[in-house]
């Protein structure tokens, strides 16, 4: 089977799908620096070294195929558009399906669309048919999410809303059998525009419905997938007619209760009836339990009490005499590796330095994790408001009996109340996101910066943020994958760059790509 993989990123979920047994045509990435970890592990092409990578096109830049080095550093938004002066090697070089299978081509999809649009026959049909193979069985895609996210900006007017759309466009001119959409799980939850609440997960599936495939619409956890991360997620699976029909008549009693319900949607959308909000149902991993457990989607669903942890995914890297965890070896044994790359944990592990008052704060966020939620939110309260909000003396007396360090970086074993106080009130700040780990929980979801989260471990030497492979751990990639580009950004660069914290924050963790994986493969072998 194969799979054509839009915002791919730096590869996340074509790990996960291909190790589920789908061989990629060809990835779509907007930016050069996902795109250079993406043509590393996946194409064994290093960006930075080949002068005409053949496996690699730009669907439009501002510099020409001789300057690669630009091209992975320009703004991929300058790129958009397609205008005179840039240079685009799909249209300039016309490459052959032998040269697309197993390629990348960086840009927008916009601007992909777009060359489909303008009577490019050759390329929709290099496209359309496989790239010369039959047909398209799967697109899969992730589109940037953060306009949707709780933790974002939740602005419905911010171009990144138009991708999913973009996305089902792409849909209705290649025709796969079937699509996968995966997003953050805020886009199921309102946006007020005029007063009115809009529900972008039941848009987009109209979007989908409108284009001739069928929605079946997912809220489900990583956790539940064996990811050591809390992440809940939207998955949308979309049925061509055809491949639905015959779907819904061999499947079991609760996926085809629920598969029914989507057709029926779809022959309302397709008739030009206008559906309001609830004519769709978007199942919960953990309310709809039934639908998971002993169905087809069984893979994305675990019962087991004891989900992998943090400790689990990092412990190791802590110590050379600290043995890997059953799902390190997991992580580590699992997916498919087309070139064998070397396992090697200390790649992307650099540890980054941070000042004592941040290491102060950091050492504080520990504690928050295991006292009373009562008393945690009242320090909180107290540094965000600069003491505006007061902290009582029970709560002072719990911050005495555990080990704090000062501003300077210093050690206080007993702290007073007094030194408590002095302590946090040099400690004020606004964040909203940053908190300790705690080792017998999975991460939070909320991890695509450096200083999102700090170590769990209470020693001195853990008060610090994560490593880029600490990251890559929590959200399953194996020690061989190697994030590449720059390791971090800031100011106005983060508007466009994605370097190596982002890369694996927005990435689609590998083993929920193979648990999707896995039940595609299985729905795709049903409708044959």
């Amino acid at each position: 089977m194969n799979h054509i993989e839009l915002f791919a990123g730096c590869g996340g979920l074509s790990l996960g799908l291909e190790t589920a047994g789908f061989k990629l045509l060809f990835a779509n990435e907007l930016s050069p620096m996902a795109s250079e970890s993406f043509a590393y592990n996946h194409l064994n092409t290093d960006l930075t070294s080949d002068s005409d990578p053949a496996n690699v096109f730009w669907v439009s830049s501002m510099h020409d195929r001789n300057s690669i080095k630009s091209r992975l550093r320009e703004n991929p938004y300058d790129a958009i558009g397609l205008q005179e002066q840039h240079f685009s090697d799909l249209l300039d070089i016309k490459p052959t399906n032998e040269q697309l299978n197993r390629s990348l081509l960086v840009g927008s999809i916009v601007d992909v669309n777009k060359i489909l649009d303008a009577g490019n026959t050759s390329l929709l049909e290099q496209f359309r048919t496989a790239l010369g193979q039959g047909e398209v069985d799967l697109v899969s895609g992730g589109p940037p999410c953060q306009s949707f996210s709780l933790a974002g900006m939740r602005d419905h007017t911010h171009h990144r809303n138009e991708l999913p759309w973009e996305f089902a466009k792409f849909v209705e001119k290649i025709k796969p059998k079937m699509t996968m959409l995966e997003n953050v799980s805020g886009i199921l939850r309102a946006f007020k525009i005029d007063g009115e609440q809009y529900y972008a997960w039941f848009e987009v599936a109209k979007a989908f419905a409108k284009v001739g495939y069928i929605p079946l619409c997912l809220h489900v956890n990583a956790k539940y997938a064996g990811v050591a991360q809390n992440r809940p997620r939207f998955i949308l699976l979309a049925f061509r007619e055809d491949i639905a029909l015959i779907l819904s008549n061999k499947l079991d009693s609760e996926f085809k209760s629920a598969l029914k319900k989507s057709i029926d949607f779809y022959q309302s959308i397709k008739s030009g009836e206008e559906l309001p909000y609830g004519s769709l149902k978007c199942f919960d991993i953990e309310k709809d339990s039934g639908l998971f457990e002993d169905s087809i989607l069984s893979s994305l669903y675990s019962n087991d009490k004891k989900l992998p942890t943090v400790k689990d995914a990092l412990d190791d890297l802590r110590s050379e005499n600290i043995g890997e965890s059953k799902y390190v070896s997991k992580i580590n044994n699992t997916y498919i590796n087309y070139h064998d790359h070397r396992l090697n944990k200390q790649k992307n592990h650099e540890l980054r330095a941070n000042n004592p008052k941040v290491k102060a704060r950091f050492r504080l966020y520990q504690i928050l994790s295991r006292i009373d939620k009562v008393s945690s939110k009242e320090i909180v309260r107290y540094l965000k408001t600069s003491g505006a909000e007061p902290i009582s003396t029970s709560t002072l007396s719990k911050l005495t009996g555990y080990w704090l360090l000062d501003l300077t970086g210093g050690e206080i074993k007993k702290p007073t109340k007094e030194q408590v106080i002095t302590i946090l009130s040099g400690l004020y700040t606004k964040k909203q996101t940053q908190k300790a780990l705690v080792e017998g929980q999975p991460a939070p979801a909320a991890l695509s910066i450096p200083d999102d989260a700090c170590h769990y471990h209470q020693s001195i030497e853990s008060q610090r943020t994560l490593t880029v492979r600490e990251m890559a751990r929590i959200q399953s990639f194996p020690d061989w994958f190697e994030v590449r580009s720059k390791v971090t950004t800031g100011g106005q660069m983060r508007k466009f760059e994605v370097p190596q914290y982002t890369q694996i924050g927005n990435a689609v963790p590998p083993l929920l790509g193979l648990a999707l994986g896995n039940i595609c493969r299985e729905l795709l072998i049903l409708a044959e």
